[in-house]
């Protein structure tokens, strides 16, 4: 009897895990399961300042944040989900003036227009502009900070895309 009391609660606790498979995930991710690929185009830079690097630094740190946080796997064409889109703005203004009407902090901006499409969700789909920035002390110059702000500035863009497309925050 207590054998049989023993497979039935392991036969409800699959048939509980069986229903709650899905869309969910520890990052956040809501995916339907019928999603399978990605798309993700490059992104040109249509900035008034190009900076050389950007394009390919945003459209890859956008690919891996999909790889490392999802299972889908990336394709060139016909993706479930697709991503394509371009940068809109590369900037360095002066932040925070001092008495002696000097800057303290210069900013670096970063905007991008996405259009996202979902084949298999097509309410999910949008096309919308994001954009980030960061401060930096205008003692430094940009060469100097620039790799690592533009890193930093396209992994939040990256996230904020993320969660806009597949987390529903």
């Amino acid at each position: 009897m207590k054998k049989i009391q023993q497979l039935l609660i392991i036969g409800i606790f699959f048939v509980f895990l069986y229903s709650c498979r899905g869309g969910y995930s520890f990052t956040g991710a809501d995916i339907s399961p019928d999603v399978k690929t990605i798309e993700v185009d490059f992104f040109n830079n249509r900035a008034s300042l190009v900076q050389p690097n950007l394009s390919n630094v945003f459209t890859e740190t956008l690919k891996d944040k999909f790889i490392s946080q999802t299972n889908l796997h990336i394709t060139n064409d016909y993706g479930d989900l697709i991503f394509e889109g371009e940068i809109t703005d590369y900037s360095v203004s002066a932040q925070a003036y001092q008495g002696n009407e000097t800057a303290a902090m210069t900013r670096l901006t970063i905007s991008v227009h996405v259009k996202f499409t979902n084949t298999k969700e097509t309410k999910k789909s949008f096309d919308t502009s994001f954009s980030r920035y960061a401060d930096f002390d205008s003692s430094q110059s940009l060469m100097s900070v620039e790799d690592d702000l533009m890193k930093q500035i396209c992994d939040e863009l990256v996230l904020d895309i993320f969660n806009k497309a597949v987390a529903n925050w």
